[in-house]
């Protein structure tokens, strides 16, 4: 396997293990979805796992980089950046972590803007994953557009999830405040920064 330590990307090793647990299970009653492909690290983790529970990981993004990567900002990237078009290009990275890791089989980038994927979806989903931009309008987005994609039993897991505002960005936690708040999840436990859920039956 791809160590991912060598790939690009903000996932504790305890979080991408804990992810990968809840995949091979959550995996069984249908195909697995991360928002926020960003370079491949998390799916070194969700996509062995998706593959072990006899199915796969969707992997969308837009591969133009979420606020915090965009040239100036914290997180930028030169190496991420293309010149040319004047904009962030992560999708070559991604499929060369999806070849080097042995995960063309089991792991199928979708390229796009959530919300206008969501729009067209109509498999159930097992597992969502939501690790995209941490924008409110993003977060929301990305809430609001797949929530009800995911089966009874299966698995809402939100990454970067700050209770406390001096220690991170705060749509995440909203957006995990609104699943709670929902009624339609039971919560099952925080690893790090990432909150799970469980769809109610």
């Amino acid at each position: 396997m791809l160590d991912p330590a060598t790939v690009k990307g903000f996932l504790d090793p305890v979080e991408g293990e804990a992810l990968a647990a809840l995949a091979r299970e959550a995996g069984r009653l249908g195909p697995v979805l991360e928002i926020g492909s960003y370079c491949g690290k998390s799916a070194l983790y969700l996509g062995p796992a998706a593959r072990e529970a006899g199915s796969v990981l969707y992997t969308l993004d837009h591969h133009r980089g979420s606020e915090e990567h965009q040239a100036g900002e914290e997180y930028h990237d030169p190496e991420l950046f293309n010149a040319e078009l004047g904009a962030v290009e992560t999708l070559p990275a991604l499929r060369e972590t999806l070849f080097r890791g042995g995960l063309e089989d089991c792991v199928i980038p979708v390229v796009g803007r959530s919300a206008i994927v969501a729009a067209h979806w109509t498999t159930p989903l097992g597992m969502v994953f939501i690790d995209g931009g941490h924008s409110m309008d993003a977060a929301l987005a990305d809430y609001e557009g797949w929530t009800g994609r995911i089966v009874a039993g299966g698995i809402l897991a939100i990454h970067d999830v700050f209770p406390d505002p001096a220690d991170g960005g705060r749509p995440p936690y909203e957006i995990w405040k609104l699943a709670v708040a929902s009624g339609l999840y039971d919560t099952v436990n925080r690893v790090g920064t990432l909150e799970v859920l469980r769809r109610r039956a």
